[in-house]
């Protein structure tokens, strides 16, 4: 009694080069479905406005954590820790960055010889944020730099 096989021709071979090919164009169309956009007319990466009538999402306001920051101790820097944000605009110039994170900020202000970032919490006895840690990079290649040396070559 023999048992009747199917012929290995009855049964479609796909070629490798082709099976590559079929999952490289759905991996390029998924890429492409993922970059285009849904909100009817945008380009990708750029927010479309709001449209008449819809409400803007509201933005967090920052909240008062009660802590006692410790308070950076660099030679030079005396007159930078524990000032307020307009004492060191004054200071400074208008920051490049002015960044929020909860309660605690980040101003950043640049020259042509340094960027300086500066940061300033809130503490139990003032809700208003003191600066309390200094870093200074070269602009060129983002190094560390004598945050002193930045300080005087910020000043205004």
């Amino acid at each position: 009694m023999t048992h009747d096989r199917p012929a290995a021709a009855a049964i479609p071979m796909i070629q490798p080069s082709r099976l590559r090919a079929a999952f490289a164009a759905a991996g390029l169309a998924l890429l492409l479905a993922g970059c285009a956009s849904t909100s009817g007319g945008g380009v990708a990466g750029k927010p479309t406005p709001p449209r008449r009538g819809t409400q803007v999402p509201n933005v967090r306001q920052p909240t008062h954590t009660a802590r006692d920051p410790s308070f950076q101790a660099i030679p030079g820097a005396e007159g930078v820790i524990g000032s307020n944000e307009s004492q060191l605009v004054r200071m400074f110039g208008e920051p490049r960055l002015n960044v929020w994170e909860g309660d605690a900020r980040k101003l950043q202000f640049t020259g042509k010889a340094c960027l300086l970032d500066i940061y300033l919490y809130p503490s139990a006895s003032s809700k208003e944020p003191r600066a309390s840690f200094i870093d200074a990079r070269r602009v060129s290649d983002g190094q560390d730099v004598d945050r002193a040396a930045c300080i005087a070559a910020l000043r205004k």
